[in-house]
């Protein structure tokens, strides 16, 4: 019984780790990176505490004597190394990029957002031929909204989605047609940048929309989510 209750403390020992890893990284008590290690570290601990649990399990004398403890550890265990496996997963379905624009041959440009990523890893300027190449590869559908709204009447209802996406605005340009906002992660607090640019098309507007992670060579998907979830609350508003 006492070796079934230790399993079982290993693997809440891996479930903690797994749900500190984000919060102390949102916390600034380590980086990213460490963040990331203490994912990865919980998943192995969290797989080894199902293995031994399964092995115990086969075993008659501790099935008897400590079978629903040995069951806990066993789930318990399988969910923690879930977790990390299906988000690396997941980072494996989508380029490692991190910058996501409507329009990439004229992607929006960061003006007052620029001195907040002084010290980010990510450039604010865009990569080039390459990363729009990956990106229409991976999110063909992403293209710039058109509203037939004249600009200024266009430009309200871009920054209205905007509020409603839960963004913090950095910048409103009106006489521009630029709206510049942060946002972020839940989990791990990823700060990542979003740029709008509304202007006259024909009888109507073009809106386009930028986001860009501050962190990490990768997004895992992060900026083509935002950028779809915004467009789908821009076209609510009409």
């Amino acid at each position: 019984m006492r070796l079934s209750r230790f399993v079982l403390v290993i693997a809440l020992l891996a479930a903690l780790l797994l749900l500190i890893a984000g919060p102390g990284t949102r916390m600034d008590l380590w980086d990213f990176r460490t963040g990331f290690g203490v994912m990865r570290w919980a998943a192995y601990i969290g797989l080894g505490a199902a293995l031994v649990a399964v092995l115990l399990l086969l075993a008659p004398s501790f099935r008897r004597a400590g079978g629903t403890v040995l069951a806990a550890a066993l789930v318990m265990g399988l969910v923690v190394a879930f977790v990390p496996w299906n988000a690396m997963r997941g980072a494996r379905q989508v380029p490692p990029i991190h910058d996501i624009s409507t329009d990439t041959e004229r992607p929006p440009q960061f003006v007052d957002i620029l001195p907040l990523r002084a010290d980010a890893p990510n450039p604010a300027d865009y990569g080039g031929a390459e990363i729009a190449r990956q990106q229409l590869a991976a999110y063909p559908e992403l293209g710039p909204y058109t509203s037939a709204l004249p600009p200024a009447q266009a430009y309200e209802n871009a920054l209205e989605a905007a509020k409603k996406m839960g963004w913090v605005i950095v910048a409103s340009d009106p006489a521009s047609g630029r709206i510049e906002a942060s946002d972020t992660t839940p989990w791990f607090g990823f700060t990542d940048d979003v740029v709008i640019r509304v202007e006259a098309e024909g009888d109507g507007s073009r809106i386009d929309v930028r986001s860009v992670s501050r962190v990490g060579k990768s997004d895992v998907g992060t900026n083509a989510k935002r950028i779809r979830a915004y467009l789908a609350a821009l076209a609510r508003l009409g």
